[in-house]
C-alpha cells in the first residue's frame, strides 16, 4: 500500500472542472521504479550496440540511483555515454526498441499509485504528458501505452535515418523540463497555473515551480524536505514504512546487477 503524509490532504486532481489546465509527469521513480535509460541501454546491448562493460557501468549507475536517488553527475554521464553509443544507430531499429522496452522492462516496473493519479487527470479531460530525460521514441512509447496525451523527451540528431550522436536542443533534465513545458504551455494555450506537476527529484524543483500545483512522488531527501518547507502535496508508493525503504532499494539494486549479469552471460553463451 502506498504511504502519504499529512501534505496529501485535500488534493484532488479530478475535483475540479474538466478541461482545465495539464499535468506533468517525470517517469524515473516518478512514473516507474528505477531509470528508464538504463533499460534502453540493456537491450541496445543485446543488440550489439556496445560492449558488456559498457553496459555494467549503465548496471553500476542503476544501483546507485536506487540508493540514492538522483544525480546530477550520473545523469550527465548517462547522457554523454548514451550519445556516443547512439551514433550510427537507425532511428527505425530505435523505434522498435522502444516498444520491446516497454514490453519485457518497464511494464512492469510502472508505479499503480502514480498511473492512477494520471488516470485521473486524462479521466477529468486534462491533457497529460510525461516530461523526461529518456529517448522522444521510447518516452512515446511509455505515454501511448498508459494513455496519456504525449510525451516531452530528449531528441537525437538524425541525418539519413541515422543517429548523428548529437541532440536537437537540450538534453530534458533540470531547468530544460520547465523550459519545455513552458514552451507547450505558449503553443496550446493553457495557463500553467491551472496545471499539476509530479516528481521524485530535487533536480525537477524547475519543473515543479512552474505549474500552480506540484506534487512530489517518491521523492528524494532533499526534495522531501522542500515539498514540507513549501507545503506541496507528498506521494510515497515505494514502500509502507520509511524504515525499510533503504533495505529494499539495496536490494533491487543488487537483484539488477546479478540479473543482468545472468542475462549477459547467457546472452554471450549464445
Amino acid at each position: 500500500m502506498p504511504t502519504t503524509t499529512s501534505e496529501d490532504t485535500g488534493h484532488d486532481p479530478a475535483g475540479t472542472p474538466p478541461h482545465v489546465g495539464a499535468a506533468f509527469f517525470d517517469v524515473d521513480n516518478t512514473m516507474m521504479r528505477g531509470a528508464s535509460l538504463f533499460h534502453v541501454a540493456r537491450k541496445m546491448y543485446q543488440r550489439r550496440a556496445f560492449r558488456m562493460r559498457d553496459v555494467a557501468g549503465f548496471a553500476w549507475k542503476q544501483v546507485k540511483y536506487n540508493l540514492r536517488g538522483e544525480n546530477l553527475n550520473d545523469v550527465q554521464s548517462i547522457r554523454e555515454s548514451a550519445l556516443t553509443f547512439a551514433t550510427g544507430i537507425a532511428a527505425s531499429d530505435v523505434e522498435t526498441l522502444g516498444d520491446e522496452v516497454y514490453d519485457e522492462m518497464i511494464a512492469s516496473r510502472i508505479w499503480p499509485g502514480t498511473r492512477a493519479l494520471a488516470n485521473q487527470h486524462v479521466m477529468a479531460g486534462r491533457k497529460v504528458w510525461l516530461v523526461t530525460g529518456t529517448p522522444i521514441e521510447v518516452a512515446r512509447v511509455i505515454a501511448d501505452r498508459l494513455g496519456l496525451t504525449g510525451a516531452l523527451g530528449t531528441v537525437g540528431e538524425i541525418t539519413d535515418g541515422y543517429y548523428t550522436g548529437q541532440l536537437v536542443g537540450d538534453f530534458l533534465h533540470g531547468p530544460a523540463k520547465a523550459d519545455a513545458i513552458i514552451a507547450l504551455a505558449g503553443a496550446e494555450g493553457f495557463d500553467l497555473a491551472d496545471c499539476w506537476a509530479y516528481s521524485d527529484s530535487y533536480n525537477d524543483i524547475p519543473l515543479l515551480s512552474a505549474v500552480g500545483h506540484p506534487v512530489a512522488i517518491n521523492p528524494d531527501t532533499r526534495l522531501r524536505q522542500h515539498a514540507k518547507a513549501n507545503s506541496w502535496p507528498v506521494y510515497d508508493f515505494r514502500s509502507g514504512r520509511r524504515a525499510a525503504t533503504l533495505g529494499l532499494r539495496t536490494a533491487t539494486g543488487a537483484g539488477v546487477v546479478y540479473g543482468l549479469w545472468k542475462s549477459l552471460a547467457k546472452f554471450r553463451r549464445r
